[in-house]
């Protein structure tokens, strides 16, 4: 097909498309093809794909196509071969009127970037209409006094087509009478019979003849009308006009039954021949029968029907004034009627978007979609002026074709605080008063990954139970990502820094903690660790969090006996007193140690058997056996004493120990004294072997737990302080005492002798006693009244 676009001017074209390579951003270039009327559906166009210099290869991905409209149904692109073909058939006299240019605008977009086309197509005219005449016949009635030259207007032939295919010429039958004369309107060609030779109606009363209209197709297609002329005596004046042209203006919103104007035509003949009436002429459009109404007698012309600017602004209407004579006769004129635009139609907003979604990383200035803007108005009417209403991070761009925008991101999005979008676009016309048209543009926020977990709370603190199951969980963790989908799915995993998280395991999914194996307060008090909150996103961000965890203890040693210790490991001994002691006398001293601590490893001593209660008494808390009363010469000289050692835990654990109280004179138990103070040192070294090991695995342990503690301090800034400390303060047994503070409070793991202004405040639990402040305690003990006896152990 012919491209008219680059035919003419190639110079002109280069200079044009370098201005819009200047001010075109999205709408780039318009091309101009044209195409004959009628051509079959499939027909090529053009190429513009090729003229556009895209790639063919990327058509069907850009998505390349015609943006739907009111007339684009007529054409589609091949994504094939990027030609712009003909959809349907093409009836150029439906789409287009009058013999003027038609022409047709398209959109052509196309996606990544986001670009769109304006393609002009002309219609060009085919001969495939025949002219046609408004009647077969018409009739004229011409007196025979006519003068030589008068004309009698015929009946114009219509012809769609327009150019050289509408009506070129008109020819009449030859006779001797008559001839045709045609006179160029300003739309048409109007035929009229001219009288060359008198008529004589003694000789004809009728004549007829055939006229001819024949376009200027190749080949041409015409059309008869037959005239028949009946000669009529004599009605030798017309009517006429006081105007041959009545211009008229009228506003579009004038009110049907409006009278336009009336019309005054005169006829000096007299009686019948004098007597006007009026009429429209036949070859008018048949919008203005519609529209108008002419009273035959008054010659008032009054709005039948609603008028629209944007239909028709000009109708021209030729009306004829004819008298009632014998032949009659008839006067023309012309009026001509002007239709004011008013502001009757609102703007129309087309909204051109590639998607719903935008990503929240979007930079400031990215296109989101395309807006076109339209009003059927004239002039100011048809201005418009579009804005996006509210405050939203868009705004509009204008094109350099007038009326087209792009929407654009003028700020940076955050999904979190703004997940949605109701952009409002809003045009007003200039109009009086204005009209205005919305269109409401809804874009989701895409996530992206920009938020990393976050816990609720760094450190954390967690106290276990020992001995707790292996492979059961323990605690667990929880960090939140304010992102969605799979950019706040957290994985969790343990930071392996030490031995002890070896025997840690996270689910990744649910950030429970298990621990492989159980641990022993005895062996092991606290321990720290990291957990790392990872989320799925790209590339992935993470965040981690500190745990302490405290090991409470439980019960779960029994009480051992140092002292008695029989040479066989048994828990017996034999103790010898003389006689004549008194009462008050020091038999033994019963030893014992619990490794557990606080109410756990406090231990209470009590008579299970004994033979003479009256004789011997036991301290409950140092398990001192002492006389309670002088020997007499009736008491026996052996006595048994079982003695039982139970911690205080919630489950009481107990061992028992077994003393034999031989009384003696008093020169053999010095004697005894010589012989069993080898045996006794012997047993002595064992016993003090024993505490020896027993003091340096505690000393040990209390030195570790201080440089950990010490190493968590210095580690991190917070409130949280631990101090380890031993209470040396009991008597009777080995016990522990372990102080730590959280916080502004102080709490103590008590052991069997605590101190005497340790008091049980609310809050204490298990083995753990909360302390009051620190000096009040002292001043406490100070004032407390009780002295307790401090032995060796």
């Amino acid at each position: 097909m012919e491209r008219l676009f680059r035919s003419s001017n190639r110079g002109w074209f280069v200079f044009y498309f370098a201005i819009l390579l200047i001010v075109a951003e999205r709408v780039l270039a318009e091309l101009r093809y044209s195409i004959p009327e009628e051509v079959n559906e499939g027909t090529a166009v053009g190429y513009i794909a090729k003229d556009l210099g895209l790639d063919k290869a990327s058509l069907v991905d850009r998505r390349f196509r015609v943006v739907p409209g009111s007339r684009e149904a007529y054409f589609e692109v091949n994504s094939d071969n990027g030609a712009l073909q003909v959809r349907r058939k093409i009836d150029r006299e439906e789409i287009c009127h009058g013999s003027g240019a038609c022409l047709m605008e398209l959109k052509i977009l196309v996606e990544n970037p986001l670009e769109m086309h304006h393609v002009v197509v002309d219609i060009a005219d085919v001969n495939d209409h025949y002219p046609s005449f408004s009647e077969n016949e018409q009739t004229f009635e011409i007196g025979e006094q006519s003068s030589l030259g008068t004309r009698f207007q015929l009946d114009a032939a219509r012809d769609p087509d327009a150019g050289i295919n509408s009506i070129r010429t008109y020819t009449l039958t030859s006779n001797e009478h008559f001839d045709i004369e045609v006179i160029q309107s300003e739309e048409e060609k109007v035929p009229y019979l001219v009288l060359k030779k008198s008529l004589d109606r003694e000789q004809k009363k009728k004549h007829e003849f055939i006229l001819t209209a024949a376009d200027g197709g190749k080949p041409p297609k015409s059309a008869t009308l037959n005239i028949s002329i009946i000669v009529l005596d004599s009605n030798d004046n017309r009517p006429a006009f006081n105007k041959e042209i009545y211009q008229i203006e009228i506003q579009e919103n004038a009110l049907v039954g409006t009278t336009l104007t009336t019309l005054n035509a005169t006829d000096p003949d007299e009686g019948t021949n004098g007597e006007i009436e009026y009429s429209l002429s036949k070859t008018l459009p048949r919008k203005a029968y519609e529209v108008f109404r002419l009273d035959r007698v008054s010659g008032e012309i009054t709005l039948e029907n609603a008028l629209d600017f944007e239909d028709s602004d000009t109708f021209k209407l030729d009306v004829q004034a004819s008298d009632k004579g014998q032949p009659p006769l008839i006067g023309r004129c012309r009026v001509i009627i002007k239709i004011k635009d008013v502001n009757d139609n609102a703007p129309e907003i087309e909204v051109t978007s590639l998607s719903d979604t935008v990503s929240e990383d979007s930079k400031p200035g990215t296109v989101i979609s395309l807006v076109s803007v339209t009003d059927k108005d004239s002039s100011v009417n048809g201005k418009v002026m579009v804005q996006i209403a509210g405050n939203v991070p868009f705004e509009l761009k204008p094109s350099y074709k007038e009326n087209i925008y792009s929407v654009v991101t003028k700020d940076f999005l955050d999904r979190e605080n703004e997940q949605q979008y109701e952009i409002t676009i809003k045009g007003t016309d200039c109009g009086e008063p204005p009209l205005s048209a919305v269109k409401i543009l809804r874009i989701q926020i895409s996530d992206v990954n920009d938020n990393s977990p976050q816990f609720s709370q760094n450190p954390l603190q967690f106290y276990l139970k020992e001995n707790n199951v292996a492979g059961a969980s323990i605690f667990s963790v929880s960090a939140t990502d304010n992102d969605v989908s799979k950019n706040a799915a957290v994985i969790y995993n343990v930071v392996r820094q030490n031995d002890v998280t070896s025997f840690l395991n996270v689910n990744s999914d649910t950030g429970q903690i298990s621990a492989l194996k159980s641990f022993d307060f005895e062996t092991l008090k606290t321990f720290q660790f990291q957990v790392v909150a990872t989320d799925s996103g790209t590339p992935s961000l993470s965040s981690n969090v500190t745990v302490n965890v405290f090991i409470l203890d439980q019960n779960d040693n029994a009480p051992v006996i140092l002292y008695p210790l029989s040479s066989n490991g048994s828990a017996e001994g034999v103790e010898e007193i003389p006689r004549n002691v008194n009462a008050g006398h020091l038999v033994t001293k019963v030893r014992a140690y619990d490794a557990d601590i606080g109410y756990n490893g406090w231990l209470l001593f009590s008579l299970q058997e004994v033979t003479d209660h009256s004789l011997f008494g036991l301290d409950r808390y140092t398990g001192q056996i002492r006389t309670l009363r002088s020997f007499t010469e009736t008491d026996e000289a052996e006595h048994k004493l079982v003695i039982m050692v139970k911690d205080n835990g919630n489950v009481s654990l107990s061992a028992t120990a077994t003393v034999i109280v031989k009384l003696v004179e008093p020169k053999e138990a010095f004697a005894a004294s010589d012989v069993k103070s080898a045996a006794r040192d012997d047993d002595d070294d064992h016993v003090t072997f024993y505490l020896m090991i027993t003091l340096g695995a505690v000393s040990v342990l209390f030195i570790i737990s201080i440089i950990v503690l010490i190493a968590m301090q210095c580690s991190k800034s917070t409130d949280y302080t631990s101090k380890y400390l031993q209470e040396p303060n009991y008597d009777g047994t080995l016990c522990h005492s372990i102080q730590y503070r959280s916080g502004d409070k102080r709490y103590m793991l008590v052991g069997p002798r605590m101190s005497i202004g340790s008091t049980i405040v609310p809050g204490s639990h298990a083995n753990t006693l909360v302390l009051p402040d620190k000096r009040r305690t002292s001043e406490e003990q100070t004032a407390s009244p009780e002295k307790e006896e401090q032995d060796e152990v």
